[in-house]
């Protein structure tokens, strides 16, 4: 195993949580330590929809999901954190001074504190059990899009009913042949985004499709075609595609860090008023978390982080929990 690494702090997850809790903690002056499986810091904003808008964070009418973990990594980077990305933390150990982590690739990091602000934890895309599903993923049958000019000039059928499954019909209709079926009349989405997609439909811009669900996939080497069900006379169609983006949802799992014992609550880690969880010196915060009145909200996770880190900084220098302020504290790019 390879020799133990040091910093103040380590930080379970490098999504916006996980970076603003990173951010916070660097105004407390310690340092930090972001370990994440995915390859790049950001989280499920990269990962699975970095092209959506986000219209509920404080300061922006509107930002794309990948400007905005590009803000906040930029935010941090004044800071100097250490980044252990692509390695998933397994074991959380208790050890003099501090703490243990060691991730899958038989690495080991140290901190007098931990912070978990790993979301929704592993995460799986949820399949629809379409014929040939399995067979074309990878080969044109995708479950998140990372780059809308992939699929400039393609005839893409997009697959769900809730937000990112209109974001992703709203953005591509200007570059791609979209039909979009939903296996209700209604939609899971916003309210605004509902209204623009059928705004769009009446405007030939795309096609919609309810109620109907994703029956069969068909080709060669890559998708050409699929056939569709519609729920209420059973009628199917066959219709020519290039691309199918899947966007019913992921399955989520809490992973290694059930093992670590913490209390948990139906899958998710309990948490008091300081975001400390039963094992002192540990702190969570974000999708992870549960404690009465629990709000599910990128805003609210922010104001968590901000308490996880401003907590575990008093944990590790015995001061009062102060957080201070970015006026007494110029932040300027080095």
């Amino acid at each position: 195993m390879s020799k133990p690494e040091t910093t103040d702090l380590l930080i379970v997850g490098a999504g916006p949580t996980g970076l603003a809790a990173a951010f916070y903690a660097g105004m407390r002056g310690l340092s930090v330590r972001l370990v994440d499986p995915l390859e790049e810091a950001g989280g499920q904003l990269v990962a699975l929809y970095p092209e959506k808008f986000i219209y509920d964070v404080v300061g922006f009418p509107k930002i794309k999901a990948a400007e905005l973990a590009a803000r906040l990594v930029a935010q941090l980077a004044p800071f100097h954190p250490c980044y252990a990305l692509g390695e998933r933390a397994e074991r959380l150990l208790p050890v003099d001074g501090g703490f243990k982590l060691a991730t899958e690739k038989d690495r080991v990091y140290h901190g007098r504190a931990v912070i978990i602000a790993s979301g929704l934890g592993i995460f799986e895309p949820r399949r629809v059990g379409a014929e040939g599903e399995l067979e074309f993923e990878g080969k044109g049958l995708e479950y998140a899009l990372r780059d809308p000019k992939a699929v400039e000039g393609k005839r893409v059928l997009i697959v769900g009913g809730g937000d990112s499954a209109l974001d992703w019909a709203l953005t591509l209709k200007q570059t791609a042949r979209v039909t979009l079926i939903h296996r209700r009349n209604s939609f899971r989405a916003h309210e605004r985004s509902v209204e623009e997609l059928k705004a769009a439909a009446e405007a030939d811009e795309l096609e919609v499709l309810t109620p109907y669900v994703l029956k069969a996939v068909r080709g060669g080497e890559r998708v050409e075609a699929v056939e569709i069900e519609n729920l209420q006379d059973k009628h199917r169609r066959t219709l020519a595609a290039d691309v199918v983006l899947i966007l019913a949802g992921f399955l989520t799992k809490p992973g290694p860090i059930r093992d670590w014992g913490l209390a948990m609550d139906k899958g998710k880690i309990v948490v008091d008023t300081r975001m400390e969880t039963n094992i002192p010196g540990v702190f969570a915060a974000g999708d992870t978390v549960t404690y009465p009145g629990k709000l599910k909200l990128l805003q609210v996770n922010f104001g968590e982080a901000a308490t996880a880190a401003n907590y575990a900084a008093s944990y590790i220098t015995g001061e009062k929990a102060f957080p201070g302020h970015s006026s007494d504290r110029p932040l300027t790019p080095s």
